[in-house]
């Protein structure tokens, strides 16, 4: 934790730097105004609020931290767009150079990767030549202690060394050579000198936990409990004290009253920008549907969106009128009486564009599972382990499954998987990066329609 706060810190101090450089290489001189330092200083404040939704300190320990470069360029990104939203409102854009604005936050994003890239190799090495380094006892079934054991060989750089097994019951199951487990006895007192003691036992052994951590509660050594939840299908699964009571999340959104402002802000702005832009191009879709055949321009349909309620999911229309009287069918190329235009619409993925308008209303997201109707709802809820919990956030008018391939007439359980992995790992930096790849791999599909 102070290790996170440390680079949070870190991070702050490198606003101002970042600013001064930026000043200097814009204006040859540190002599700054008090107005730009009152720009630096919301600038430091913003970035404690918008960076930490970027995932960059969470511990990279046998990351791949390659990702973690992409991260601080979002992180930054936003934050430009926050600072940029702010001059906007309170219309003092004019007593700022926009060049050293822009100057301002590459120099920031390059001094946090930077010092990151100094800092990971130095202790890389010096966790190689044993420092940094954490002996571990592990404690529990053969299962769970072997997995933890092999997840930690594969990863050296993560600085977790086990020095010895003590296992619970079927000592027989051991199947790691390098380590030599012992067999535990209830009456005996657990003698170590690691710094740290992993619990590996399912939630069904709940008793035989308390035991062993209260007999730990003597020590001074770090007690971790890792559970066997491999059969559990988790969203968000931290350790929540709600109300003083401790408890372990199975399925919470991520969505922080932070992380839902910010999103928030994101829809909003993304939104405008994209309805103004392209404003040309949605009169002349809407005056192409009028024109090829009778029926209103756009298409309102039921779907299931955030929570599990309902809303009106808008589309150009690319139908008939009378297309759905037989009644409710799923989406398919064969089962859609299209029109000529409608084809092409659905080809390309225009007819989804009125959806910004269900995002500045507030029904959608840019980013997010794309939503059912409730009929299929009510059926696929009783179907597919964990469906309903991808209306744990809104819905979206791209997701993680549309960039991947799965969208259209498509695996449904691997859309679902894809809708989950989501909803679990959602961040600020996960919905841009789904952005910018929709626009390469996600308008166009061969299983469009």
């Amino acid at each position: 934790m102070y290790t996170t706060e440390l680079v949070r810190l870190v991070d702050f101090c490198i606003i101002f730097l970042a600013g001064f450089s930026a000043h200097w290489f814009h204006f040859g001189g540190l002599d700054v105004s008090e107005r730009y330092g009152w720009g630096m200083l919301l600038g430091g404040i913003l970035a404690l609020l918008v960076l930490p939704h970027f995932n960059i300190y969470r511990s990279w320990r046998g990351q791949v931290r390659f990702r973690l470069v992409f991260q601080i360029m979002a992180g930054y990104m936003m934050l430009g767009g926050l600072l940029a939203l702010v001059m906007f409102m309170t219309k003092t854009g004019d007593k700022f150079s926009r060049l050293w604005v822009g100057y301002w936050m590459v120099s920031a994003t390059t001094y946090s990767i930077l010092i990151r890239a100094i800092a990971y190799p130095v202790l890389n090495h010096l966790r190689a030549k044993g420092k940094n380094r954490k002996s571990v006892l592990l404690i529990g079934d053969a299962l769970t202690c072997v997995g933890a054991v092999r997840q930690l060989a594969k990863i050296p750089t993560a600085g977790f060394d086990v020095e010895r097994v003590i296992l619970t019951g079927g000592i027989e199951h051991w199947g790691w050579s390098a380590i030599e487990p012992e067999r535990y006895q209830p009456d005996q007192q657990i003698v170590h000198q690691e710094q740290e003691v992993w619990i590996c036992l399912p939630l069904t052994q709940g008793n035989l936990v308390r035991d062993i951590q209260s007999e730990l509660s003597l020590t001074t050594c770090n007690v971790r409990y890792m559970p066997d939840m491999r059969d559990f299908r988790l969203i968000n699964h931290d350790v929540s004290d709600v109300a003083g009571l401790f408890m372990l999340d199975l399925s919470c959104s991520r969505m922080s009253l932070g992380a839902k402002l910010l999103k928030w802000i994101e829809d909003r702005l993304l939104s405008l920008i994209i309805v103004i832009l392209l404003s040309p191009l949605l009169a002349l879709i809407a005056l192409l549907v009028k024109c090829t055949s009778a029926g209103p321009v756009f298409y309102t349909q039921e779907r299931v969106g955030l929570n599990g309620k309902p809303f009106k999911m808008l589309k150009f229309r690319s139908m008939p009128v009378d297309s759905e009287k037989g009644g409710v069918q799923w989406g398919n190329a064969q089962a859609k009486r299209t029109t000529l235009v409608g084809r092409f619409l659905r080809k390309t993925s225009l007819d989804e564009l009125p959806q910004f308008l269900n995002v500045l209303k507030g029904d959608m997201s840019i980013v997010g599972p794309r939503p059912e109707r409730t009929i299929f709802v009510e059926k696929l809820r009783h179907e597919i382990p964990g469906y309903m919990q991808k209306h744990m956030v809104k819905a979206g008018i791209t997701g993680w499954a549309q960039i991947n391939g799965w969208r259209g007439d498509t695996d449904l359980a691997k859309r679902i998987e894809c809708d989950l992995w989501y909803v679990e790992h959602w961040s600020l930096w996960l919905d841009l990066r789904i952005i910018m790849l929709t626009l390469f791999k996600g308008l166009i599909h061969k299983h469009a329609y």
